[in-house]
């Protein structure tokens, strides 16, 4: 029962898919039918002008061959029309998924993506609606056929000499029960052979990953995880066959060409000697019984692709039912009115499985101001952050942008005031110059470069192969902190007056850091930018600091003041800068040792004059 009802919803997801192209399909099939119906007639078109040759007679059989060519011509028209058609609706079928999949990844809010699904939604995309195809294009007409075309046969040979065609059914009777026999047991084993091909598949994909560490650590020779892998997969498939072997040799011994010919001329025989055939009707049996049992083969290729193509219905609709991130009718979207004041007001996040990640935080970002999220690992920061950009909606309180409710605003609207800058930017496999001008296609080389050029970056790109017409990944290989810039410099061209920062500077070297660090320091200018600090030295001289501690709110205001509580920020600044922060002077003091404004640490856009 549970089988059948875990089958039922992934065949209803399956129709569904399909429902669009299910009248092309259907005449798809029916044409595949007919072809495979008039597969068969020439061969009894053949049985028949053997039995006018041998019977005698002036009867005309140039007729019946002309008949035959006919019908055989008509059998290739019908099945390159049920081909055209079949493959026609697959194609525009999967093009209309696709396309209804890439919607519905725009719909989703943008922290469904932040867990690791990018190959979860490639083989959505990519590989399960692939796997459509046969299920689309051959399914429904291969079974007509392997329906019709059978029941042709076993409808003339009972004709023909119903106690030979009964001897014949019997032998494909006997072979078909040993099949169905063996695909009852072949469940449980081909579970088993694909839960070992997928760790299989994991383990390689491991290895290959973490070659270099692999390589250091542990040696020249495949990992532990890899040889018991493909050991597992072995087994799985050595005891595969020794299940299926001698019932399978049984199975296509049975209805060997061999084996049906043999028996049904020796039994034929005896029944002529007796009178009871002719013996032109052995003939019909020749041609057409030592075929019947493969015929019937496309039902069980067509019912394992089947399961297939439902399990991968199955996916595809579980990802067109994630829900999408709620939207504001047109009617109804507002306008941030000014100044565009970033309010936090009792903020509240909670993750679907229960999770509670932020307790009534409340703050203002005033317009030109630089705010920094500070806390402990896990304390809410970036959560907190990516809730003003929208990844995702508040469970509790609002977050309002110049006095209206994101969830008021249109995305396309908001997404005009609030851009992000991630610790990882990612570059498209585009030209340098498409990338920049992401924001603001529109835009012209001069505006690219001077982007380019207040995120420090213009001169490495123009030294590029082509400058700004290289392509990412093609002929513009950058570092970390080159795409960095590259990113700052987007940022800068789409001119949004908020920007969000979570740690710009994280992965970059010394050099680069210095470089982004400037680069940063231009983008802040005017804006209001709401940053992420887990180095505490590079915001002493923003104008607010958030602190937050599991989810809440603790402490803030500036670096001096924060210092001088002696609270939970204080003693993250300690742990940070060790026995610096034990001297007495002045954190705040320019000629203090332990200053971060001096030459020895990377300039920040929070402490420079033009960011504030």
């Amino acid at each position: 029962m549970a089988v059948d009802g875990a089958v039922a919803p992934a065949g209803r997801d399956l129709a569904a898919l399909r429902r669009p192209v299910r009248t092309r399909i259907t005449v798809a099939a029916g044409s595949q039918a007919l072809a495979a119906m008039l597969a068969v007639t020439p061969a009894v078109i053949l049985v028949e002008i053997a039995r006018r040759l041998l019977g005698g007679g002036d009867r005309p059989v140039w007729g019946l061959a002309w008949l035959a060519v006919g019908l055989l011509f008509a059998r290739f028209v019908l099945y390159a029309v049920a081909g055209l058609l079949s493959h026609l609706a697959d194609a525009d079928l999967a093009h209309l998924l696709r396309t209804r999949l890439t919607g519905q990844l725009g719909a989703l809010p943008l922290s469904w993506f932040a867990g690791g699904v990018s190959g979860q939604v490639r083989a959505v995309v990519q590989d399960d609606v692939a796997t459509l195809h046969h299920a689309v294009a051959h399914a429904r007409a291969d079974l007509a056929a392997a329906i019709a075309g059978p029941l042709v046969v076993v409808g003339y040979l009972l004709w023909v000499d119903w106690p030979l065609a009964l001897v014949t059914i019997a032998l494909v009777a006997l072979a078909q029960a040993i099949r169905m026999r063996l695909a009852v047991r072949a469940g449980d084993q081909r579970a088993r052979m694909a839960a070992a091909n997928t760790e299989f598949t994991a383990a390689v994909l491991e290895g290959v990953r973490g070659i270099v560490e692999l390589k250091a650590f542990a040696g020249d020779g495949p990992p532990a995880r890899l040889r018991t892998a493909a050991a597992d997969y072995v087994d799985a498939d050595e005891q595969a066959q020794r299940i299926f072997l001698r019932p399978r040799g049984i199975a296509r011994a049975t209805v060997a060409p061999s084996t049906v010919v043999f028996v049904v001329t020796g039994l034929g025989v005896a029944l002529v000697g007796a009178g009871w055939s002719d013996p032109v009707d052995l003939v019909a049996f020749a041609l057409l019984g030592v075929g019947l049992f493969e015929q019937l083969t496309p039902i069980y290729l067509a019912q394992q692709l089947r399961e297939s193509a439902r399990d991968a219905a199955g996916r595809i609709t579980t990802l067109l039912r994630e829900p999408p991130q709620p939207t504001v009718a047109p009617e109804r979207a507002r306008v941030p009115g000014t100044p565009l004041t970033v309010e936090l007001d009792d903020v509240h996040f909670t993750y679907p499985d229960g999770h509670a990640v932020l307790h009534g935080v409340s703050a203002t970002l005033a317009p030109g101001t630089v705010t920094a999220l500070v806390g402990p690992s896990g304390a809410g920061k970036s959560t907190l952050a990516t809730l003003v950009a929208r990844f995702a909606d508040v469970t509790g309180g609002a977050i309002r942008l110049g006095g209206v409710d994101l969830r008021e605003l249109d995305r396309d609207e908001l997404y005009r005031h609030v851009a992000f800058l991630l610790q990882d930017s990612v570059l498209l496999t585009r030209s340098i110059r498409d990338n920049i001008a992401l924001a603001a296609p529109a835009a012209t080389d001069d505006a690219v470069h001077a982007a380019a050029r207040a995120a420090a970056i213009d001169e490495r790109l123009r030294a590029l192969p082509r400058g700004y017409d290289s392509v990412v990944g093609a002929d513009a290989h950058l570092s970390g902190g080159e795409a960095q810039r590259v990113a700052i410099a987007r940022t800068l061209l789409a001119d949004t007056p908020i920007v969000l920062l979570d740690e710009a500077t994280a992965f970059a070297d010394p050099d680069s850091e210095a470089a982004i660090a400037d680069a940063l320091a231009e983008l802040a200018v005017g804006r209001t930018v709401l940053v992420i600090a887990h180095r505490l030295y590079t915001i002493t001289a923003v104008d607010q600091i958030l602190v937050l501690d599991e989810g809440r709110l603790v402490e803030r205001g500036r670096h001096g003041d924060l210092l001088a509580a002696g609270g939970r920020y204080a003693a993250l600044w300690a742990a940070q800068q060790g026995s610096a922060t034990t001297s007495p002077t002045d954190p705040a003091d320019p000629a203090s040792p332990a200053d971060p404004t001096s030459p020895t640490e990377p300039a920040d856009p929070a402490r420079t004059e033009g960011a504030r």
